[in-house]
């Protein structure tokens, strides 16, 4: 446990030192939260189905402090590992190359959290952000932020398991990642999308997270049962074809 510990404090700093997902996951979203709330305020708005913009943002923008992490930062370095034949390495060691993948999934589980603090704090300090009004809502919220984390790290793991280079797997990485935030409702709401682009948003993994998310956090009208299901699905999926496909060297 010692080894593995001083692992998780190598990746720790590591992590630190990388500017992308760092700001990506800390600063961007709430960024975001920041110029919008600015913007329009969290008064109700009849475009947001009688909800403030930061209400309806924050547990959108929460889906996009995950993405960065699992989509992004996550396979990108485990590729980065298997390029320079680090985990080749690590399979020599006593704690063997798994060591590096759950240092990493911690790593960037914790880059999460902090990211989704910051954010949650701050619409509640200056924009008057309203938090899951029950105890129910808040335990579907921490229900739902666990299912969108093992889906988007399975993902993840499938852009790992199938790049056959770091400079492949940031490639397969921004692919996923950009068309997803952007088309999902994870930085803009699904409801001033025009009608194609609505439908274009069905096509998206991360538009099940979002309106999960804003289901659990706001009680926003969803189909729950098809946002859950398509989650559920995807994460089986790509968990078993990130297992299949996983190559350590």
């Amino acid at each position: 446990m010692g080894l593995l510990w001083q692992v998780v404090r190598f990746e720790s700093r590591r992590m630190m030192r990388n500017f992308a997902p760092v700001f990506f996951a800390l600063a961007f979203p709430v960024l975001m939260l920041c110029m919008f709330g600015g913007i329009y305020g969290n008064e109700p708005s009849s475009r947001l189905d009688g909800r403030g913009t930061v209400d309806m943002s924050v547990p959108a923008y929460l889906v996009l402090v995950i993405a960065v992490t699992g989509l992004m930062s996550f396979p990108l370095g485990l590729a980065e590992y298997r390029d320079r034949k680090v985990l080749k390495r690590f399979r020599a060691t006593p704690l063997g190359a798994s060591a590096l993948l759950i240092a990493q999934g911690l790593v960037n589980i914790a880059l999460s959290l902090l990211g989704a603090v910051l954010l949650v704090a701050t619409g509640w300090l200056f924009f008057d952000l309203h938090l899951p009004d029950s105890a129910g809502a808040a335990v579907a919220t921490a229900g739902s932020l666990v299912l969108v984390t093992l889906v988007m790290y399975a993902i993840g793991g499938v852009v790992a398991a199938v790049a056959p280079s770091e400079r492949s797997a940031t490639a397969v990485a921004n692919l996923l990642y950009f068309p997803m935030i952007f088309l999902s409702g994870a930085t803009i709401p699904l409801q001033i999308f025009p009608s194609t682009m609505k439908a274009i948003s069905d096509a998206v993994p991360a538009t099940y997270a979002v309106k999960l998310l804003q289901h659990a956090w706001l009680d926003s009208a969803t189909n729950v049962a098809l946002d859950v299901g398509v989650l559920a699905g995807l994460l089986a999926l790509a968990a078993a074809a990130a297992v299949r496909l996983f190559r350590w060297e």
